[in-house]
């Protein structure tokens, strides 16, 4: 991402730190509009025929409030919808799509992560593709042309999944080898260098990974004998050693927890634990640590509430978990995003304010999106360029069913 996103932050971050001292004491306060009613009649034309899903992905959107979403549904096929200046719709075109559109090729994915301005996503043969902004060689197929439909990214390897960050990718291969691409500004790739690379290169110290997670900036991933270690900007502590100091390859979280999920955030990051315990750490100042304070932790720090989570998720301000009983909660900025049919900061976890039994759900900028156990998408937040799904650009402070494709 361009420098101005990281300045841009760095200069919210200072307004917010007082905007939310003041909200996070009015964890009540009344929302300026009524909540919307997830089921608007409004929506009715666009939401006849709904996908089925089995995995959904935010953007990160950190350029002048750009995002856009992507899904998998049960017959594997990938669709995109929200922002597509750069093609990272997949569709062909760099027209913005309201409701889901069906990303071409024919291929039938496992998985896909949407990015600030690009997407990747692991095919059912496992192979990694990738499509949209592509500066930096985050694409992954060796130039810096922005792509419009997916291409294969080079190296003839065999991919369990890809994730993605703001400028750069990382993935992991059926041999449980990490490797990235893309911006190395500050040692995202993890290969001990700054130098940024358009084709996949190892991450540095032969360790043996169950997943990866990366943001901006920086990047995350769990190993095999469920260990997190982080690599790149450490401005906030988001790499979670107890420092603000940058690391060029993987360094070991602080506190010897055995971690079996992580993910990666803007300024923070979170996991689950084996035992089931939700922490976070890095930046705070929005509350999105969970922890009952606007305070920066450069170690992992209990959520707040004594939950058994399933699963965690960290997005540009706010954080949201899936426990074992199947309720999600969120934390953090609130805008919306936290589904609460309310605009209040949350500094600890809140329920989202209508009942859905949520598999999956995934935090991005200022919006968050999830998957029922039925298969059905939801999302609600800020909606700019189309991001929720509904076919609106109307922003939902309560979870709206993902229209049907256009």
């Amino acid at each position: 991402m361009p420098d101005i996103a990281r300045t841009s932050r760095f200069a919210l971050a200072s307004g917010a730190a007082f905007l939310v001292a003041m909200l996070g004491c009015q964890e009540n306060a009344e929302s300026p509009t009524a909540p919307e009613n997830p089921t608007d009649p409004a929506l009715a034309t666009t939401a006849a025929a709904p996908l089925s899903f089995l995995q959904i992905s935010t953007g990160a959107g950190t350029i002048a409030g750009l995002a856009h979403t992507c899904g998998v549904t049960t017959d594997n096929r990938a669709y995109c919808w929200g922002d597509n200046t750069w093609g990272e719709l997949g569709d062909g075109t760099t027209t913005d799509r309201h409701t889901p559109r069906a990303v071409l090729g024919g291929l039938r994915f496992r998985n896909i992560r949407a990015g600030e301005l690009f997407t990747c996503g692991t095919t059912t043969d496992d192979q990694a593709y990738c499509w949209g902004k592509n500066d930096h060689g985050q694409v992954g197929d060796g130039t810096t042309v922005t792509r419009t439909k997916p291409v294969l990214v080079t190296g003839g390897r065999h991919w369990r999944r890809v994730r993605v960050g703001a400028i750069h990718a990382c993935g992991i291969t059926t041999l449980d080898v990490a490797f990235c691409w893309g911006n190395n500004s500050d040692g995202e790739l993890g290969n001990g260098t700054t130098v940024e690379r358009w084709t996949p290169v190892a991450v540095a110290g032969g360790l043996r990974w169950d997943d990866v997670t990366a943001d901006l900036f920086y990047t995350c991933g769990v190993t095999l004998d469920d260990r997190a270690y982080c690599w790149g900007q450490n401005l906030n502590g988001q790499l979670g050693d107890g420092t603000t100091d940058g690391h060029l390859a993987p360094a070991a979280v602080a506190g010897n927890h055995a971690f079996r999920q992580i993910d990666a955030g803007f300024y923070h990051a979170c996991a689950v634990t084996t035992a089931d315990q939700a922490y976070c750490w890095g930046s705070g100042f929005s509350g999105q640590l969970g922890d009952g304070t606007t305070d920066d932790h450069r170690i992992p720090t209990l959520v707040f509430g004594q939950r058994r989570y399933a699963s965690v998720t960290a997005g540009y301000e706010h954080s949201c978990g899936i426990t074992r009983a199947v309720r999600t909660f969120c934390w953090g900025a609130n805008n919306g995003a936290l589904g609460t049919g309310k605009i209040a900061f949350r500094l600890t976890p809140t329920p989202l304010g209508i009942d859905l039994s949520l598999a999956q759900v995934v935090a991005g900028e200022a919006y968050t999106c999830g998957v029922t156990t039925g298969h059905r998408a939801y999302c609600w937040g800020d909606n700019d360029t189309g991001q929720l799904g509904d076919g609106t650009i109307q922003r939902r402070l309560l979870p709206v069913p993902v229209a049907g494709p256009s």
